[in-house]
């Protein structure tokens, strides 16, 4: 087996962006407009026409181009500047937020998470036909057999959704698997206009990125499946008989112009309504507080209907502060990689050999050396970036017939090597720089061509450019199992620590999105790149896109067995059976250093389905938890009900903090005792010792667990209390408080990393802890 994940009923809904069109002067924007439902004029008899007085207050002609009435309140419209901050002063708007554009995150995987030896009476439960998974996403392409519904029941009778027709795609197309497609277009319509030309516009995938997301949270078992003979096996998932919801934005573009908040908003409303357990978005945009995103607004709507939310972390890494999706109701999803790789090698002329990684099929290059050129030797461009392979930047007459080593950065890796195929070069080795270091990913290249890493890249860079007449090889070794030490994390995982709230560790946790088979649209080659005229099933690729739908399958393989666990208990299953060390008890590593990772990498660990499925403990969390989590932050009570949709004040009695919201993980920061009137007066008494309570609620058997823990700190005391918690029955809820004395002051941005774990001797519910000075 080495496959893909399969699961639940889903749904996916998405959207995405483009350029901006110019437009008369003053120019118009996309605004989403929030309102305090609650503070409507009894003038009005329903919402709707208080939306509609309060725009034509600032505009005459001006239009919703969305409403609004679960995942928020309010509507979407085109406003001036102007008109906006006018609309913003009324009576009864929160805020109004101009639109934000998303970008998307872009087998083996059943055995490598253990699930083959789940026990099969679990994996055929019948209480996992009834969970609904939505994506969203870049769509679906029905006819993959990833989506067959054989053997499947009947729809859930919780659905309420619907199957949208629309260009090259009918409501015919859905089935007892594929219970659903939609597609949001009009926040993307308001800013390109008619975009029909280019993409289709209906629920159809004509990118792939929404097919893989998918087919691997939610596939049908699929024999035979693989890419060009890569990775062959069968693509299933976890509970091959589970069936899957899907809605999507079929907006296509989104994979170079991005996704509209407007639309995806819209997206979410319409899952919570159509009755989703489980909401899966691999994509994200920048940094931003919680009431001023879009995503997290939505979100918090769809964990208070019991809905858990996956999102990718981001593929900015491995830069610290660089993750997405990091607000507490979301689960944020890190990349690892499998133990399956695809080796392709290099072997110069000097007699060395480089490991390289490939998915090319095709006819390979001669068993023998043949000349190699390098790419800032055979250029037209003089600046730095001629050793890029740019489109129309090489020199025919210095590539042909040769190998071609070129420098990875800028443009897509395969279309590098289509500018060598067509200069007229017949081989290309690729040479990670900097800032990929030692990652590889495969690519199904248009030419016989390897990616090697950044040492073995010099070096060959070094053989060519000093010897008269280089020769190279290229040896195509197929798909290897069984590769060590896997998973790692992977170097583009985004990282952190959260740049919006530094005392939530995020992310939560990795799960394999390296090297990732899946379904993919037949409507593009595997590339994505024009010149791609191949059509494939199945695909190859890798990101956090790719991790996240990882989790969502898994979260949905958890409602089904555990229908009365919410959103919080969900994830905490997976994040305190996540496992941080390799069976000889070394740290996980981090592909980007070749040291072992920590928290601000990895989260609680990679992802260990079987254990969670029975975690012993869980630490819970309810919509009032999430609330106060927003009062320690000092949110005003329009900022907090922009997110919650209604009313909401902080008790000024109680005294909220972060240090006592209930999440599995920890974050401690220690202030540096510097004078903040004269930081040159040196040194001066400040806080050293940090509390943090936390509860536990069993869902497990009776029992007493015991509580150890394990810190690299030995600047910080780190002592629990009490060291022994006694359950007696099931849901049965007991508190407990870490105290971190710090014994010496560090320099600012020093990190040091600690585990706290509960076992009862069957179970281990585990804890990661950052802690950092600043």
């Amino acid at each position: 087996m080495r496959l893909l994940i399969t699961f639940p009923l889903m749904m996916v809904i998405f959207v995405m962006g483009f350029c901006h069109v110019s437009s008369s002067t003053p120019e118009k924007k996309t605004y989403i407009v929030h309102l305090a439902k609650s503070q409507m004029p009894a003038t009005y008899d329903h919402h709707l026409d208080w939306y509609e007085a309060s725009l034509r207050h600032v505009s005459d002609t001006a239009k919703m181009i969305y409403t609004y009435t679960t995942a928020a309140h309010g509507y979407a419209t085109r406003l001036t500047e102007l008109e906006a901050e006018s609309l913003a002063s009324l009576p009864g708007v929160l805020t109004v937020l101009p639109e934000t554009r998303y970008e998307l995150h872009t087998t083996r995987t059943p055995s490598f998470l253990g699930l083959d030896h789940t026990p099969d009476a679990f994996l055929q439960s019948s209480t996992g036909s009834d969970v609904i998974i939505g994506v969203l996403d870049t769509g679906v392409w029905p006819e993959s057999k990833s989506f067959d519904d054989t053997g499947l029941g009947p729809v859930p009778k919780t659905w309420r959704g619907t199957c949208q027709s629309g260009t090259n795609f009918s409501a015919s197309s859905c089935n007892r698997k594929l219970i659903g497609a939609q597609y949001f277009s009009q926040g993307y319509e308001a800013v390109v206009g008619s975009f029909e030309s280019r993409e289709s516009k209906s629920p159809r995938d004509d990118d792939g990125h929404g097919t893989h997301t998918a087919s691997t949270a939610a596939g049908s078992p699929v024999e035979g499946a693989s890419l060009f003979g890569f990775a062959p096996g069968t693509a299933r998932g976890m509970a091959p008989r589970l069936g899957w919801r899907y809605i999507r934005k079929s907006l296509l573009v989104c994979w170079t112009g991005g996704c509209f908040s407007s639309d995806i908003l819209k997206a979410i409303d319409k899952a919570i309504e159509d009755n989703v357990n489980v909401l899966s978005l691999s994509l994200g945009g920048g940094m931003s507080d919680y009431y001023k995103d879009s995503v997290a607004i939505g979100t918090f709507a769809a964990m208070e209907h019991g809905i858990l939310v996956s999102c990718s972390a981001g593929n900015a890494g491995p830069t610290p502060f660089s993750l997405s999706n990091v607000a507490p109701w979301i689960t944020t999803v890190g990349a690892g990689t499998l133990d399956r790789d695809f080796p392709a090698s290099v072997s110069t002329g000097d007699g060395k050999t480089f490991f390289g990684v490939s998915l090319f099929r095709g006819k390979s290059l001669p068993r023998i050396h043949l000349p190699i050129v390098y790419a800032g030797n055979a250029t037209k461009v003089t600046s730095s970036t001629g050793s890029l392979c740019m489109p129309d930047s090489l020199i025919p007459e210095k590539v042909k017939d040769k190998i071609v080593l070129c420098d990875r950065g800028i443009s897509p890796r395969v279309q590098k090597g289509a500018v060598v195929k067509e200069a007229g070069g017949i081989g290309m080795i690729l040479a990670n720089t900097e800032a990929n270091g030692e990652e590889l990913v495969a690519d199904a290249h248009l030419l016989p061509a390897t990616a090697v890493g950044q040492k073995s890249g010099d070096a060959i860079r070094e053989y060519v450019v000093s010897n008269s007449k280089p020769t190279a090889s290229i040896l195509f070794e197929g798909t290897k199992v069984g590769v060590q030490p896997s998973p790692v994390v992977a170097a583009f995982s985004s990282r952190g620590p959260n740049g919006i709230t530094p005392a939530l560790l995020k992310p939560d946790m990795i799960a394999p999105g390296v090297n990732i088979l899946a379904g993919w649209s037949e409507a593009v080659g595997p590339t994505g790149i024009a010149t791609d005229t191949r059509r494939v099933q199945f695909n190859i690729i890798s990101g956090t896109s790719m991790s996240c739908p990882h989790v969502s399958g898994l979260a949905g393989l958890l409602k089904g067995a555990h229908p009365d666990w919410s959103p919080a208990a969900i994830r905490s299953a997976l994040m305190t059976t996540a496992y941080s060390t390799y069976k000889n008890g070394e740290r996980i590593k981090d592909v980007a250093t070749g040291k072992p990772s920590t928290p601000l990498d990895h989260g609680a660990g990679h992802v260990d389905p079987v254990s969670a499925l029975n975690p012993g403990l869980v630490y819970d969390l309810t919509t009032d938890d999430y609330l106060g989590f927003l009062c320690a932050l000092n949110y005003t009570p329009s900022q907090i009900s922009s997110i919650a949709r209604r009313s909401f004040a902080c008790d000024s009695k109680n005294k909220y903090t972060i240090t006592d919201f209930n999440y599995p993980s920890f974050a401690v920061s220690f202030k540096n005792p510097i004078s903040a009137v004269n930081p040159a007066s040196g040194p001066k008494s400040g806080p050293t010792m940090m509390k943090h309570t936390r509860s536990l609620t069993n869902v497990g058997p009776p029992g007493s667990y015991k509580v150890t823990v394990t810190s690299e700190a030995t600047e910080v005391k780190i002592s629990v209390e009490p060291e022994v918690l006694r359950f007696s029955k099931v849901n049965e809820k007991k508190s407990y408080t870490v105290t971190f004395t710090a014994e010496k002051m560090m320099p600012s941005d020093t990190n040091r990393f600690a585990r706290i774990e509960w076992s009862d001797g069957k179970h281990v519910v585990g804890s990661p802890v950052a802690i950092s000075w600043s």
